[in-house]
């Protein structure tokens, strides 16, 4: 019993020794690889950033590249280790493994076939201002599986690529403009009428160098309410969206409340300024 023991041993270390230098080859191969899909994706993820003008899709791209090098390098690895059966008998079967991996891996493979549509045709560049769902932020990357946004708090959320294509998308930065309105009551008086006091709003409005004059992003205001003395004047106006936060938050407040500081001025008592 202790001879055939002792013999299998012998035949498992036998080929164990001859397989031995196909193993380190192979593995001297994987590492090569490695090295080479780094340094060529770092080459043409440079190229394409130089050349693009779209950074998200050369990240893209560029990550891309790296996998399918290191993909080559596997196979090669295994042809060296005498594993073209293995290889050959996958592609055999290639329409059995497709339906039984695409079933295992529904969701990868589909955040992933959905990050190569949004890499070629999507909806938003790098650090434009976004809402999908419920989530309101800047897009900072967009990888094989997920897009990264990074909310106004500083979190981080990783969406899933397919959620991304398939919910409705809000770009508030897509254009560059932005409009915003308030509403403002104010109390003109016996001997006033609305349209003075619309005059007086439209006339300070020009004077804010944050506040678009442009043909086309012209400031307005509607009269909605009035009793007599006292009207309810929506003001319209609109601002670069560059800066979503500050546009929407800073800007919006630090106009109504010079807007109040100069109807007061202007001898109207108590106007009341509101969302």
């Amino acid at each position: 019993m202790l001879q055939d023991l002792n013999r299998v041993l012998s035949t498992y270390w036998q080929q164990f020794l001859y397989v031995l230098p196909k193993l380190a080859l192979a593995l001297l191969l994987l590492i090569v690889a490695i090295f080479v899909s780094n340094r060529l994706s770092t080459l043409i993820g440079g190229r394409l950033r130089r050349r693009s003008h779209d950074p998200l899709l050369a990240d893209f791209l560029t990550r891309i590249s790296k996998w399918v090098f290191v993909l080559i390098g596997l196979l090669l690895a295994m042809q060296i280790v005498g594993l073209s059966g293995v290889v050959s008998g996958l592609l055999a079967g290639a329409g059995l493994s497709a339906f039984i991996v695409g079933f295992a891996f529904k969701d990868i493979a589909e955040n992933f076939l959905a990050g190569v549509i949004l890499a070629f045709n999507r909806p938003f560049n790098i650090n434009d201002t976004v809402q999908i769902k419920d989530q309101i932020g800047h897009v900072e990357a967009l990888n094989l599986r997920t897009t990264l946004m990074r909310t106004f708090d500083g979190k981080h959320v990783f969406l899933p690529n397919s959620l991304v294509l398939k919910e409705p998308l809000i770009n508030f930065t897509r254009d560059g403009n932005l409009r915003q309105d308030f509403l403002a009551s104010v109390d003109y008086g016996d001997n006033g009428n609305p349209g003075q006091v619309q005059q007086l709003l439209l006339e300070f409005l020009r004077t804010q160098p944050d506040v678009q004059h442009e043909t086309g992003h012209p400031p307005y205001i509607i009269l909605e309410k009035t009793n007599g003395t006292t009207a309810d004047l929506r003001v319209y106006f609109w601002t670069s969206s560059d800066e979503y936060r500050r546009g929407t938050l800073q800007i919006k407040s630090d106009l109504m409340q010079k807007v109040k500081t100069m109807l007061q001025e202007k001898g109207y008592p108590a106007p009341n300024l509101a969302q």
